[in-house]
Formats: structure tokens, sequence, C-alpha cells
């Protein structure tokens, strides 16, 4: 009986506690003295941001579209409707050069799983196809920042309804890729004739064996031969070769006077090093991933010199906001922005179409984009519309997108194409093609 008692006591003073407690907590709240209930979470842009993360594309699709998410955040976020909402990204490692099944895998969790709302990104043709398959399936918008495979937009003309959800912000499609690169060639093909004293120029051909390459290699040999050149040979390595000495070797004996590269792997810094220090007496020029940004000459020791790539940037200005970006990025990554840092003008244009449809409803902002006309960083960005063979394309043109073509002169980057040729188009601060001297000398 004691017992009960005592406890029957002791619940009375912890009834009398609780209740002080509740009016003193009462007393406090008109004063801001209460205690705070847990923070309501601010609702967000879920976007994820996919590519091979341990590699220069996915590394730099990660860099550009941070700069762009704490560009917009710091401005308020994207405004829906009348709310305004901050971008979250999602970092979503693809692993896509070197294992489609591992991409796919990326794409599932970061769309299923981390619930994210858009993806931007994507490298590998191969992976990206793949990788568009499952956000087709999720209904979810996937802008495309670094294939250059065609079917990626061709496959919106043949099922709108399943593959609307998709645009190619950069890079040019292989077939726009092709005209640039004849272009460039035709360019580098003046000096060489000047300087070797031969209007007899052989052309090898050095291209990954991948599918975003195949029909520059269809298409090149009859436009060379059209170029009055001769087509010396065609090399196709892997991409992820750790000696081009063999292909190198006989493209020499080749006599080829140019090499015109489409290396989108590791192997394009095995390549320019091998170039220089073997002295290949062949202008080099063409696609090569490795040599778009500032990183290549480092990772070359130095024996990158006088490689030519195109790139989707370079250190002139394209637009009123070129020169501006490449400043703040290398400030804040240390490196020159290639093609895939692309996700950076990607959020901008994702972020007009969700304002301009109010919504965050899919299919509303898929009809928003394929309104765009937005000033990027690297040309006008707009998508081809519905009756054109790869609808939401990237448009490329004068006045649009034409890529560039850069050279690497003693650990700097120089702008060598469009050089007015074509179009009349020719950016400040271009300048003249160089052959490399041991070119020249053999």
């Amino acid at each position: 009986m004691y017992q009960v008692k005592r406890r029957e006591a002791k619940m009375k003073k912890v009834l009398m506690a609780g209740l002080v407690l509740c009016l003193v907590a009462l007393l406090l709240l008109p004063m801001g003295l209460g205690c705070a209930g847990p923070k309501a979470k601010v609702p967000t842009i879920k976007v994820g941001i996919i590519g091979p993360m341990t590699d220069i594309q996915g590394r730099n699709h990660w860099q550009g579209a941070t700069m762009a998410m704490n560009e917009i955040n710091e401005a308020g976020g994207i405004k829906v409707g009348e709310a305004k909402m901050p971008i979250e990204l999602i970092k979503a490692n693809s692993n896509e050069n070197v294992s489609v099944p591992d991409s796919v895998t990326a794409m599932e969790k970061v769309i299923t799983r981390d619930g994210a709302d858009f993806v931007v990104g994507g490298n590998r043709t191969e992976s990206v196809l793949a990788m568009q398959d499952v956000a087709m399936d999720n209904k979810t918008i996937f802008l495309n920042c670094g294939s250059g495979g065609v079917e990626v937009c061709s496959r919106v003309a043949k099922n709108y309804d399943r593959y609307k959800y998709t645009f190619r912000v950069a890079t040019l499609n292989s077939n726009y890729l092709a005209q640039v690169l004849v272009l460039v060639l035709k360019s580098v093909s003046k000096q060489a004739k000047a300087q070797l004293g031969t209007d007899k120029l052989k052309v090898a051909l050095l291209m990954d064996k991948l599918d975003w390459a195949e029909p520059i290699v269809k298409a090149a040999p009859p436009i060379i031969k059209g170029l009055g050149m001769e087509v010396a040979g065609v090399w196709r390595p892997s991409a992820t070769a750790s000696s081009l000495s063999a292909e190198l070797t006989a493209i020499k004996g080749s006599g080829a006077n140019i090499i015109l590269t489409g290396l989108a792997g590791a192997s394009g810094i095995v390549y320019a090093k091998q170039w220089e220090e073997l002295e290949i007496p062949a202008c080099s020029v063409g696609i090569n991933i490795e040599a778009q940004s500032t990183s290549f000459w480092a990772a070359t020791g130095g024996k990158g010199n006088y490689e030519t790539t195109l790139n989707f940037y370079a250190p002139v200005a394209i637009t009123s906001k070129t020169l501006p970006f490449i400043e703040k990025y290398q400030k804040q990554f240390g490196e020159f922005p290639p093609c895939y840092a692309s996700t950076y003008d990607a959020l901008y244009v994702l972020k007009e179409a969700i304002e301009r449809a109010g919504t965050l409803d899919a299919d509303t902002i898929v009809a928003e984009l394929e309104k765009t006309k937005y000033e990027g960083v690297g040309g006008t960005i707009a998508f081809y519309p519905l009756d054109n063979p790869a609808p939401h394309d990237l448009v490329f043109g004068p006045g649009y997108v034409t890529a560039v073509a850069i050279q690497w002169h003693d650990g700097k980057m120089t702008c060598v194409w469009p050089d007015g040729d074509w179009q009349g188009v020719k950016y400040p601060g271009t300048v003249e093609y160089a052959v490399p001297p041991w070119v020249i000398k053999k």
C-alpha cells in the first residue's frame, strides 16, 4: 500500500511539473521564445547530373552544373508559377566510358531512387542511347551534353511520343561535326600547302572505334578527295588504347601530311605525346577531347604542342557570355571548360523553359523547350523543329552554334577556326593555324 501511494504521489509531481512547463511555454510563445518545431523543408527542383565522374567528361559535367546551380540559387532559384524553388543537384556516376550496363543502372537510380525531376549530361553514345531509354520510360526530360550520336535525336522523329523528352544541348551531332572537320581541314590544308610547298597532300584518318565516329569515317574520304587530297588510310584504335605507336608508325610510312583525328577517350593524351615525341611529319587536326581542356598540357608533360582539336569553347568572344564564363570557370576549377561544361548552359535553358511553363509538368516544359532561343556560352542555343530528321537536336550554323578549332601554342590554347572563309564567320581574337616546325623540317 505504501509503494502504491508513493507511485501516485510521484505521478502527481510529474504531471504538475509538465503542466508548469506547458504554461511557461505558452507565456513565452508570444515573445518568440518558445521551442521552435522542425523547420519545413523548402521544396527543390532535383536535377541529376550523369556522366563518368572519374573522367574529364563527368568532372566537367558536374563543374558546369555546379556553377550554374550556385548562380541560379543565389538569384533566388527558379520561378514555378508564384513560387521560387532552388535547384538541388544529384551526382550520378555512369561509368559509361567503360560499361553500358553501369550507365543504365546509374540512370535508373538517379530517377527512381534519388527522385531526379530532370537529368542532364551523358557522353558515350552507346551508353547515352541506353540511358535515354530509361529516362523515356519514366517520362523524364534528358538534356544530353556530350554525345555526338545522330540517333539520340533522330529517335525523336521516329517516335515523338516516346522520345520527345530528349534534347541535345552539346556537342554537335556527328554529321555536323563531320562538316566542321572538313571546313577546318580545308583551312589547315591551305597553310600546309603554303608551308610544305606542295599541292599534293595525303590525309590519314585516325578515329575511335566507337559509334559516334562512324558517320565521320564514312563521310570523310569522298570529301577529302573532293578537296583534291588523297586518303592515305584509315586507322580505328580503341578509345582506351595505352599506345598508338603502331598506328603512328604506319601513318608515317603512308606518307600522310595531315592526320584527321577523332579521339574521344583517354587515348588522346597518349596520341598527342607520341605524335610529338616521334615527330610524325604530319599536321594533326580533328577531335581530341582530352586536348579541349587546360589539363591536357600537364597530362602530356608539355608534349602536346601544335595539337589542334575542335572545341565548343575557345578564349575568344563567341558570344557576350563566353569570356566571362571562361574566366570564372578557370578561377573556380583551375581548368579551361571543354564541351562537357555545357551543363552550365543546359541548366539555364531548363530554367527559362520551366519559368515560361509555370509548372514542373514534363509535357508542358517540352513544349517550351522546343521554343528555346538562348544566348549561351558557345553560341545561341536553339533546337531543330519536328520537321527536321533530328528534332530537338542543337541547331548548327552561323548565328547559332558553329563549334571552334583550337591549337596549342607553347602551353596556351588559341582559336584558329572559324577563320572568315566560311560564310564570313570569324570571332575576335582568332589567329592563323601554325604548321608544326618538325613537319616543315621533314
